[in-house]
């Protein structure tokens, strides 16, 4: 269970726009704030390291071509320097960081890029990370999909923590897998706040706090925090009218980063926010027994579950280009076959009759 009570804090901090050691310094400062405001967990934005490509769609093949690689310069890497700088401000700090960031991959011999999630434990060790399993739209040109065993959930001192990137936050499974795994703290990142008008595909960035109304975020947040009796923390990506050095205005026509973000109780209770159009560390506190006054009525993953009628099947799968002679010596060809020379083999290896290991191949391909 949660904590007696704990501090949540969601960092709507503009980065330094595509600048690694920039964004490095100013994440640095922002954890030692959280600290000295007693949060025992700060959650940064949708790849806030170093920015959101808000110039997707808006900017020539040739220029693209450019960006992606300068953003791969400055995205994190597991084994980078920076995550031993922000471990040992974490572990100074003694809070759990959710930071939202591009993720090159360490996969050698790619340089694809991901929407990840690092989590660091209040000792400042790298827990794991979360690839967003599946872009958005054209964020599909940007980044590649994540692995499904990056859906997991993380032990803190505070309570188990898990977390959903944009979009995610919307997938009833996804969400739905959290709370299998015992999810009762979530952090939940976006790109920033917006109204839409009529679809999704048709949103400006939001002005005032009326984007309520219309901000798909919103709704979602309480809704997440109310169907899974979990505590949220929502942190929306903010960057101010400044244009960041090396851009023009309209190379960044998809900035939605107004700020948005939020703290809910598992009631879908907004404790704290929405923060629109300005920079700040959010904070609020929250008690265990706001969960379990949730559960009394409505308990996801007790008394008000039907896994008779509703089950789900979870993949811990690691997407690989290879796998090791080993793991596939003992596969069934694709047509379902099975060579006479390997069925012996296997036979021979196992001290049983080759007629045994055929009948058992028909009856797993029949």
């Amino acid at each position: 269970m949660p904590a007696k009570s704990f501090t949540l804090a969601a960092a709507q901090v503009e980065p330094v726009y595509h600048d690694k050691e920039g964004t490095l310094d100013k994440t640095c400062r922002y954890i030692e704030q959280a600290g000295r405001d007693g949060a025992d967990i700060v959650v940064f934005p949708e790849t806030y390291f170093p920015g959101y490509p808000y110039w997707r769609g808006s900017v020539s093949i040739s220029r693209w071509t450019d960006l992606m690689v300068d953003l791969q310069k400055n995205s994190l890497h597991v084994d980078d320097e920076a995550i031993e700088i922000l471990g040992e401000a974490v572990a100074e700090a003694d809070l759990t960081l959710v930071l939202g960031t591009n993720e090159i991959s360490d996969r050698q011999g790619s340089e694809t890029l991901y929407n990840s999630l690092f989590y660091f434990d209040n000792t400042g060790e790298l827990m794991g990370r979360h690839r967003k399993l599946m872009p958005t739209h054209e964020e599909r040109a940007i980044w590649g999909r994540g692995d499904p065993s990056s859906l997991a959930t993380y032990e803190t001192d505070v309570g188990r923590l898990g977390g959903l990137i944009c979009y995610e936050n919307h997938m009833t499974l996804s969400k739905a897998a959290l709370t299998t795994m015992g999810e009762e703290i979530h952090a939940a990142v976006w790109p920033g706040f917006w109204e839409q008008h009529g679809h999704p595909g048709d949103k400006t960035r939001a002005e005032t706090s009326e984007a309520v109304d219309s901000c798909d975020v919103y709704p979602a947040m309480r809704e997440y925090a109310f169907e899974t009796q979990s505590f949220v923390a929502a942190c929306s990506a903010y960057m101010s009218e400044a244009v960041p050095d090396g851009f023009s205005e309209d190379e960044l026509g998809f900035n939605v980063a107004a700020g948005g973000s939020m703290l809910v109780n598992p009631a879908g209770i907004v404790k704290a926010g929405p923060l629109i159009g300005e920079e700040g560390l959010l904070t609020a506190e929250f008690r265990d027994d706001e969960r379990r006054a949730t559960k009394a009525y409505f308990d996801a993953m007790g008394h008000y579950t039907r896994w008779d009628a509703v089950n789900l099947s979870i993949s811990d799968e690691t997407l690989a280009p290879s796998q090791p002679q080993e793991a596939s010596k003992h596969a069934v060809a694709g047509n379902g076959s099975l060579s006479a020379a390997r069925a012996q083999a296997i036979a021979d290896e196992y001290d049983v009759p080759v007629e045994a290991v055929e009948a058992v191949v028909d009856e797993l391909v029949g």
